[in-house]
């Protein structure tokens, strides 16, 4: 005759059988893995004239259409770094989940491509100093103008009142060529930490030529601004040559053009991007220019 299983005996059975099944579900996985992917975003691929691919992101519009007629865009350098958190920054936010991020990425899961943006963001050089390869910044400038915003504007009603550029680094200093060499393409540009001091201060000349047009009424600015921002653990450099460009800059203010110097504190030159999505948002989607 079997002899009955004591209390003592049961349980430590069932301890026995619920540590190997918990064993098991460690051993395998929790489910079939997929990618991550952001909602309410979507995503083409287009070459530009010399053939080189990019990825455009697009964080879309959400609610009614503007009074405008047309959503507020904002379009994103190095968007393989910055287009998700300004992405999800907007839609958490319903103030600002009308206006549309476009951003400009590259090929790979490099957050920064060293050697796309070196050419895309840069002047020419000599021959001799053409490494790593540079003098894109024009070409990047009539792909933006001449096939991404089209095709924005092709899928989705524009206020093209309220286009805006946003650069980083690199970014920011081709965002402010932008703005002194085609004034009318964006009404609002924010600079993070821009590159000043590249090329010796390459810019210092696209600026003067800026001035002298506005001052003599070649270009309209009354609906344009600048924003610069650096981080409180930048260099030196880079915040005094924010800062003094400002204050160059606060002479226009007559002439219609707004400009603002913000320093970020306990940030520093990689991680100020990660600070300020708010601050982005608000300056370019509530900015009115009507």
């Amino acid at each position: 005759m079997t002899k009955p299983m004591s209390i003592l005996n049961i349980l430590l059975l069932m301890a026995l059988v619920s540590w190997a099944a918990n064993t098991q579900a460690r051993d395998q996985p929790s489910g079939e893995e997929t990618k991550v992917t952001l909602d309410q975003t979507l995503e083409w691929r287009m070459q530009n004239g010399q053939g080189h691919s990019y990825r455009i992101l697009v964080s879309k519009p959400e609610g009614e259409l503007p009074y405008t007629g047309g959503y507020p865009v904002i379009y994103v350098l190095d968007a393989n770094a910055y287009f998700a958190s300004l992405h999800e920054a907007k839609r958490a936010q319903k103030q600002y989940r009308q206006a549309i991020i476009v951003g400009i990425a590259y090929l790979g899961d490099d957050p920064h491509n060293f050697l796309r943006r070196a050419y895309d963001f840069s002047p020419p050089v000599s021959e001799e100093a053409n490494s790593p390869p540079q003098g894109g910044q024009d070409v990047l400038l009539d792909f933006l103008e001449q096939q991404v915003m089209p095709a924005v504007a092709e899928r989705f009603p524009v206020n093209e009142s309220q286009q805006s550029l946003y650069g980083h680094s690199f970014g920011g200093m081709f965002a402010i060529y932008t703005l002194f060499t085609r004034p009318e393409l964006f009404n609002h540009v924010v600079a993070a930490s821009p590159s000043l001091w590249w090329n010796d201060r390459y810019l210092l000349k696209h600026e003067r030529e800026f001035r002298q047009r506005v001052e003599v009424g070649g270009v309209d600015v009354t609906h344009r601004s600048l924003s610069l921002i650096v981080a409180d653990g930048d260099s030196l450099q880079n915040q005094q040559d924010a800062a003094q460009l400002f204050e160059r800059l606060s002479g226009l203010s007559g002439y219609g053009l707004r400009s603002s110097y913000h320093i970020v504190d306990h940030e520093d030159h990689m991680s100020v991007p990660f600070s300020i999505e708010n601050r982005v948002l608000a300056q370019l989607v509530k900015t009115r220019n009507e």
